[in-house]
């Protein structure tokens, strides 16, 4: 009896034992999930760093792009037809018919141009050559408005003509009601030919710069043509072209102002730098056609 007492008692403190060693286990897996669920938790936290940051972005994606006023003129007339009848008649009686210079893009640049040559025989000849040209300047983010555009690239066109090759008393005046400002560049260029009388009008009206060169020469003994008269003929032309110019738009702005904006920077550089030799090829136009 005893020893069964003894054993049942063995028995009951290896129970009692087991039940500790069971709560204790339990007790040690408390602070384990307690740190998962803290580690769950700053996941859950960054989660919501990136999210926010992406919201960040998206919206600074989102802003509006700078944007710059769009130019007034969109298109360029026919450049062999911006001249009436009556003034090709008047300014280069003997042309047969305009000859277009070349151009990609006729609604951002074009030109024109008539060479007369008046044959009197033994009495000598009346030479005149007349040209138009046509620049137009889109608005642009980078470069600018395209009025400013076009005002940096008139100032350029009346710099090359002052510095044509070869030019002997060249004079510049402002020429008014002509577009929002026009000047005109007028010199001598003596050739063995003979003395040519050359007048370069330059204008701009909004974002299109409008260029016409004009010059005379008596060849042959004729005598040379008055140059005061060429300069009229050439304003007048001027004035003519940039009333095309506006009619091709809708006859929308373009008016003879004599308060021009100050140049905006450096003067523009276009695809059709090309037409700002217009001034100095026109010297080159007489030697070649006598």
């Amino acid at each position: 009896m005893q020893l069964r007492a003894q054993r049942d008692q063995r028995d009951q403190q290896a129970k009692r034992a087991k039940r500790l060693t069971r709560v204790l286990v339990g007790a040690a897996a408390v602070p384990v999930m307690l740190v998962a669920a803290g580690c769950s938790s700053d996941s859950g936290s960054d989660d919501g760093k990136d999210k926010a940051a992406q919201e960040s972005a998206a919206s600074k994606s989102a802003s509006p792009s700078p944007t710059v006023q769009a130019a007034a003129f969109r298109k360029l007339p026919e450049p062999c037809a911006v001249l009436p009848k009556k003034t090709l008649e008047d300014l280069a009686p003997k042309a047969d018919s305009g000859k277009e210079g070349a151009s990609n893009d006729t609604a951002m640049r074009s030109s024109c141009s008539w060479d007369s040559l008046d044959d009197n025989g033994v009495k000598g000849s009346q030479f005149r050559w007349l040209s138009v040209s046509m620049l137009r300047f889109e608005s642009d983010v980078t470069r600018g408005e395209g009025d400013k555009l076009a005002r940096d690239y008139y100032l350029k066109q009346l710099k090359d003509a002052q510095g044509a090759e070869g030019a002997k008393s060249v004079k510049t005046a402002p020429v008014s009601g002509v577009g929002d400002e026009a000047s005109v560049v007028r010199y001598d260029l003596k050739k063995k030919e003979g003395t040519f009388k050359q007048q370069t009008v330059v204008a701009r009206v909004e974002n299109v710069v409008v260029t016409v060169d004009y010059n005379g020469a008596g060849l042959a003994g004729d005598k040379t043509p008055d140059a005061d008269d060429l300069v009229k003929d050439a304003q007048k032309a001027a004035k003519e072209a940039v009333a095309a110019v506006t009619k091709a738009n809708g006859g929308a702005g373009g008016g003879a102002s004599s308060g021009a904006p100050s140049p905006s920077g450096t003067s523009s550089k276009s695809p059709s730098d090309s037409a700002s030799k217009s001034s100095k090829s026109s010297s080159k136009a007489p030697a070649k056609s006598s």
